[in-house]
């Protein structure tokens, strides 16, 4: 894909400009994203200036190295999270992604009134009915000897279970699968605001519904939410119920899919974990390590320096984990899979920006990979197929697999 031809700051040193950064938003590859890609860019500068990876093809620095990535997490002083993606100010909006696009000291009293809702305790009570929902679209494809695992299950899956959380229909999954796909692997951006246009109007109707007629579920949490002994702001809501529906319809299922197209190739860790199923746990870690999916965005706020890098105000930095997991300096043959390492990723961020989410993405993520093994016999990826994958949010695009039924 061609971009513009995008202006390099001054204060940009020319040897540490890269012009053909692999990880853009909108681009699909059918090269491998973390064997081939990141291992290229860790060939490079620790930090380099990429011409067009910022959402809607401008230019960020990329720090590659886990430190600098925790040292820029940390450092809230100069690196904002505010406007770490284009949404709002595409559709002319005032509203952010809150809390995670909050700084300090707004941050701290907006995430502890929505950590109630997200306890370890809290998302264990749902664990009957995530695993019931799994059960019921494994069991609806186990006859068959195949899937298209995206779209029959990884997709499916945990967006049913977040949609019950916020209380939204099932019928509509579709409809807002779509919009999530523009949203995040688009590089159109009048397709971007397009679809944040639709799911702005569509929380609008029920936000406007809970206050009205409340219920047990998220959307109903925010309306009755307080920070600081005040109602939330119509664009504090707004941007709350955003941030959820974000995380809600794409970040555990694009980590399935790259989760499952592991195993799919490599039988030695599938039989691993069939004969090692209380292993399960551990083996998610690894595997978020070494198939980061998730880039966000941090905005410079103050003039500083990070490995002896200038960054100046209004600087975009892109924080790949697809990069922090494969970096030969925290990590011991990065490119290396093992099942047993327990490492310290940053798959669920790092820092007071660690996912509110975490505790049930893990529990999906053990779940979906407990009964699938538990009811599908061995599985490959369906041969002959190339697996090709969207950028920027590294997701498969398709991902057949197949298996011989049990009699």
């Amino acid at each position: 894909m061609m971009f513009p031809e995008q202006p390099i700051p001054d204060h940009v040193a020319p040897e540490l400009v890269s012009k053909d950064f692999p990880f853009i938003f909108g681009v699909t590859t059918a090269k491998d994203p973390f064997d081939e890609l990141a291992m290229q860019v860790h060939e490079g500068p620790d930090i380099i200036y990429a011409a067009h990876a910022y959402p809607g093809g401008t230019g960020a620095w990329v720090p590659r190295r886990m430190a600098h990535l925790r040292e820029i997490y940390l450092d809230t002083d100069h690196f904002s999270s505010t406007d770490f993606s284009p949404f709002s100010k595409l559709v002319g909006g005032n509203w952010i992604n809150s809390p995670a696009e909050l700084d300090p000291p707004a941050h701290g009293p907006f995430r502890q009134m929505v950590n109630p809702a997200f306890t370890p305790k809290a998302m264990a009570a749902l664990e009957d009915k995530i695993r019931q929902y799994a059960v019921e679209y494994i069991d609806a494809f186990a006859l068959r000897g195949e899937c298209e695992f995206m779209g029959d299950f990884a997709f499916e899956f945990p967006i049913k279970v977040f949609m019950e959380l916020m209380g939204l229909p099932h019928d509509r999954m579709s409809e807002f699968m779509a919009w999530e796909m523009n949203l995040l692997h688009n590089h159109d951006l009048s397709k971007i605001a397009e679809a944040t246009r639709s799911v702005l109007a569509y929380l609008g109707g029920e936000i406007e519904d809970r206050r009205a007629h409340p219920r047990n579920d998220l959307i109903s949490f925010g309306v009755q939410g307080q920070i600081n002994g005040r109602a939330l702001t119509d664009d504090e809501l707004l941007g709350f119920m955003f941030n959820l529906f974000i995380g809600g319809l794409d970040t555990v299922s694009t980590n399935m899919g790259l989760h499952f197209r592991h195993l799919g190739s490599h039988a030695e860790d599938q039989a691993y974990l069939r004969a090692n199923p209380s292993e399960i746990p551990h083996a998610i870690d690894e595997l978020m390590r070494a198939y980061g999916a998730v880039t966000t965005f941090r905005t410079c706020k103050k003039e500083t320096e990070v490995a002896g890098i200038r960054f100046m105000p209004g600087d975009k930095v892109a924080m790949s984990t697809t990069l922090a997991g494969r970096d030969p300096a925290e990590f011991d043959a990065p490119a290396e899979v093992r099942l047993d390492r327990r490492p310290r990723h940053v798959g669920f961020g790092f820092g007071i920006h660690t996912c509110v989410g975490m505790h049930l993405a893990r529990r999906e993520l053990r779940i979906a990979m407990e009964e699938f093994l538990a009811r599908i016999p061995d599985f490959r990826i369906a041969p002959g197929h190339q697996v090709e994958c969207h950028l920027g949010m590294i997701q498969p695009v398709a991902l057949p697999l197949v298996w011989t039924p049990a009699s």
